[in-house]
């Protein structure tokens, strides 16, 4: 059997030569310009491609480069693969100190910046395109619900009084619950099934200057992450959408933390069977009695819920707790 150098390296030594890894990664003009174009958003080898102006299997090797040294985040999306800054550990703080030590004025990094600049306007145009022609949709279900401002503003009201550590959106759509409750924590992600939705989020959380943010596509009910890696989950508006609420509700558990939170918000009972055959509405609403019971066998507790009436729509909110197993043996 082979053993690796690094399986016989001391921890101080990994990290030392963990360090001249990234250090030589980024040694070089043009993944020094990648560093700085990630550190803006999420982006794809195409258009990191399109900005610099060279071939795709250049950028590929300076990017699998940068990949492999950790200062970059490599994930795939279907046929799309996508790039993003590294945002935690030794990577994360070497990566940012690293762009804060570059010269943004600089007419390579300038130019670059307005190519940037140039593909979000395009995708921006897309995007109002694409919402022109579901207006409808969205206008005929918001005009049954309390008014969105409200909504909005209550939810805000229910964010954290410190910042967290990781939140997570779940159903993230076009993004603007995560925009919103993005600068309550120091990362923080959404999660979608759909690709045209993750395009939509991607270019509302760029534009709005969101750079800890990060948007990926999977499935909810076997979300890519890690257990117990989120001390705040949002899933709004979205639980009517699924075959399985209960299983949903059962990976949130998995996801949060020993004391973390998770804010549900859905529909009260109806009878507007048309949602189900114009807008793909799985269930008319939920009681409280039903979340109750998929949150006890999921292991969570309801400690708060409020109702926003509308007409004819009931808007819900539960929050929702993970027991911490600390806290119970202390009390």
């Amino acid at each position: 059997m082979q053993i690796s150098a690094y399986q016989i390296l001391s921890p101080r030594e990994f990290i030392l030569n963990q360090l001249i890894t990234m250090l030589r990664a980024a040694a070089e003009a043009t993944r020094l310009r990648m560093l700085a174009l990630c550190a803006e958003g999420e982006l794809t080898v195409t258009e990191i491609t399109e900005i610099l102006g060279m071939t795709q299997p250049a950028v590929s090797r300076h990017l699998k480069i940068l990949s492999e040294s950790g200062l970059l985040i490599r994930f795939r999306e279907g046929a799309w693969v996508f790039h993003r800054l590294a945002d935690s550990g030794e990577a994360g703080r070497l990566a940012q100190w690293l762009i804060s030590s570059t010269n943004s004025d600089e007419y390579v990094l300038r130019r670059d910046a307005e190519r940037l600049a140039d593909i979000r306007a395009r995708r921006a145009t897309e995007a109002e395109a694409y919402f022109r022609a579901n207006a409808k949709m969205w206008d005929a279900i918001r005009s049954l619900h309390v008014d969105e401002a409200e909504l909005e503003a209550r939810l805000l009201r229910l964010a954290p009084k410190t910042p967290v550590d990781d939140y997570l959106d779940i159903g993230v759509g076009a993004g603007r619950i995560l925009e919103l409750f993005a600068p309550y924590a120091s990362r923080a992600a959404g999660l979608d099934i759909s690709r045209d939705m993750l395009s939509l989020a991607r270019d509302r959380i760029a534009a709005a200057g969101l750079t800890h943010c990060s948007v990926r596509h999977g499935d909810l009910y076997s979300a890519p992450f890690d257990n117990e890696n989120f001390d705040l989950i949002t899933a709004h508006q979205v639980l009517h959408f699924l075959d399985n609420p209960a299983k949903a509700i059962g990976e949130v558990a998995r996801l949060l933390k020993p004391g973390g939170e998770a804010i549900l918000v859905d529909f009260a009972p109806h009878s507007l069977d048309h949602l189900r055959h114009n807008h793909a509405h799985r269930r008319l609403g939920f009681a409280s009695s039903e979340v109750t019971r998929w949150t006890d066998d999921a292991g969570l507790e309801i400690y708060g819920e409020e109702n926003l009436p509308g007409e004819p729509l009931t808007v819900c909110i539960w929050l929702v707790r993970k027991p911490n197993p600390s806290d119970i043996q202390t009390a």
